[in-house]
């Protein structure tokens, strides 16, 4: 499952490289939030997949009892989730602010406008 993963994680992560690199902005955004999910990805992978119980303790128990999911990668993709949320709310902002300003998405025809 892990060799599966890593193919699609790679796929993503150069599906989103080549989206950055394209001159609209759109696409930057489509790249950067593709970028986000394959970093997403990528965590929970390492953090090695387990099909076990959820990480509760039983009222009886004193400690938990080994199959069970780790909390902290779980944790970590919540917060990566929520702060790529706001950034790419900010970027979209932005973006739409910029192309109401200069009239095009295009990123050379906004490097040269004098506005």
């Amino acid at each position: 499952m892990e060799i599966i993963l890593a193919f699609v994680i790679g796929g993503l992560f150069a599906a989103s490289i080549y989206m950055l690199l394209r001159r609209s902005l759109v696409k930057l955004l489509i790249g950067l939030a593709l970028l986000g999910h394959s970093a997403n990805l990528l965590i929970f992978t390492a953090a090695k997949l387990t099909r076990g119980q959820p990480p509760v303790i039983d009222a009886n128990a004193t400690t938990l009892e080994p199959p069970f999911a780790d909390p902290l990668p779980q944790a970590l993709i919540l917060t990566a989730i929520v702060i790529s949320f706001g950034v790419m709310a900010f970027a979209l902002a932005l973006a739409f602010r910029a192309y109401r300003s200069v009239g095009t998405d295009d990123l050379d025809q906004m490097k040269s406008t004098d506005a």
